[in-house]
């Protein structure tokens, strides 16, 4: 292999392994609570009805916005929708782990980090599908195998989400917000 193709695989192996990422990332975000929501319902003082919709509020916001965000990524591009929702993702952990760790009462705070988080997930995690036809639309085998290690990468965080959000919970309580 020449020099150029050497630099063209490693950007290719960095750009799969980013997209991959992402649902990965948007899985733990999720699962990593399931784990934890009887400490949580001690610790903040709230029922168990609610604490099941610190998880249905991020789910539920991410469904309603998943064909928003696939018609504005069609209309604007992949890249404009995915980078905000990560952000969106990011501000929304920091606003619910920061209300758990910092204020009295947090459940209202909570509910509004993980409604943004869902937001941002609808903006991310759906998106990376489409991104990959795009990018490598003139070469079948490449998308195949790029489609299988995003899948794998979110099959992955569904095993890992218990497991790393009891390690982190066992910590500090409210770690897997983070």
């Amino acid at each position: 292999m020449t020099k150029n193709n050497n630099q063209t695989d490693n950007v290719s192996i960095w750009c799969v392994i980013s997209m991959a990422s992402i649902p990965l990332v948007m899985t733990l975000g999720n699962s990593m609570l399931i784990p934890i929501l009887p400490v949580l319902e001690k610790k903040v003082g709230i029922s168990s009805f609610q604490s099941s919709m610190i998880i249905t509020s991020y789910s539920i916001a991410a469904i309603f916005l998943i064909p928003v965000a696939g018609y504005l990524s069609d209309r604007f591009g992949r890249k404009i929708v995915i980078l905000p929702s990560l952000i969106l993702a990011l501000i929304g952990g920091l606003i619910a782990g920061f209300a758990s760790w910092k204020i009295d009462d947090p459940f209202f705070w909570i509910i509004i980090g993980r409604i943004l988080q869902g937001i941002g997930a609808a903006g991310a995690m759906p998106i990376v599908l489409p991104l990959v036809g795009d990018l490598y639309k003139d070469d079948d085998e490449k998308t195949s195998s790029c489609l299988g290690l995003i899948e794998t990468s979110n099959t992955f965080g569904k095993v890992l989400s218990p497991i790393l959000g009891s390690v982190l919970a066992a910590v500090l309580w409210f770690l897997p917000f983070f």
